[in-house]
């Protein structure tokens, strides 16, 4: 049975709020995402709660906006990453949930102009010229493979550990190649699970890569951002680590993400839709 403990304890913050606060609550997953989604929201009529904790932060914003719809509760938002559910053809169980555009909010900021100006401010122009392949695509070329396993691990309940793993042991500084054997191996040994074949996992990773899924569903945004980080180092940039390291990254993505390119999104579009269905509850600027 499904724990419900983090999302009572959030639903009920909520219902003690609605006292004093008669706006929108929009339930993110985590901290990032709130300072993320706070440049967009009018601070007025929509209070952000971050539902970040275990047993998952998606988790919890969903299981709060279920015992909240149970209850009748009005003008609740959630806004999760989609992970793997438009690969499993799942969509979002309530019109009061929506998903990111791509995998997860890190992808949709890779995916928009702000990687563009992220390698200006920390790439080199002449290693990026030399580089000759198109960096969007690259890292979702490396990407797709990490995806593909932890979508594996899942699909079969592996139960493998990503967390943690060192992306150099599997990709070369200098190209930015993958070597997914060694991807592989370093999951296992990181998961100290020993007892699975390298050549079973390396013929399923393949499988999956045959399928031709949108990458950008597939691909996790943490891992663009570590493969992003080393290539800045040497292929595409003379950085030192602890200059490019993945939070910092991270940071600096949000930083320049635009509003104009969130106004683009079919994100902005199905909030925008949602405030119209449930008026007069708003999220959004209106200068948005």
């Amino acid at each position: 049975m499904r724990e419900f403990l983090k999302g009572e304890r959030f639903a009920n913050y909520i219902r003690l709020r609605q006292s004093t606060f008669t706006g929108t609550f929009l339930l993110v997953e985590g901290s990032s995402d709130k300072v993320f989604y706070q440049r967009f929201v009018d601070e007025l009529a929509c209070e952000l709660v971050d539902t970040s904790g275990k047993p998952s932060s998606r988790q919890n914003a969903i299981d709060t906006l279920e015992i909240l719809e149970k209850s009748n509760f009005q003008g609740v938002l959630v806004i999760v990453d989609a992970d793997f559910d438009r690969l499993k053809s799942l969509v979002p169980s309530s019109p009061n949930l929506l998903y990111t555009d791509t995998h997860d909010l890190e992808t949709m900021l890779i995916q928009s102009p702000a990687l563009d100006k992220v390698l200006a401010e920390f790439g080199s122009e002449e290693k990026i010229a030399q580089f000759k392949r198109d960096v969007r695509l690259t890292l979702c070329e490396i990407g797709i493979s990490v995806g593909y396993l932890l979508w594996i691990s899942q699909s079969e309940g592996l139960n493998l550990t990503f967390e943690g793993i060192t992306f150099s042991k599997f990709i070369d500084e200098q190209t930015l190649q993958i070597n997914e054997l060694q991807l592989i191996r370093e999951v296992k040994n990181k998961s100290q699970a020993y007892s699975l074949k390298d050549e079973e996992l390396q013929k399923q990773l393949i499988s999956q890569k045959s399928n031709n899924h949108d990458p950008w569903q597939v691909c996790c945004g943490h891992d663009l951002v570590e493969i992003l980080s080393l290539g800045l180092r040497k292929a595409l940039g003379t950085n030192k680590a602890a200059d490019v390291e993945p939070n910092a990254l991270e940071r600096s993505l949000r930083l320049a993400y635009e509003a104009v390119y969130f106004c683009k999104t079919q994100l902005y579009c199905n909030i925008r839709t949602w405030e119209s269905q449930n008026q007069p509850f708003k999220v959004l600027r209106n200068d948005i």
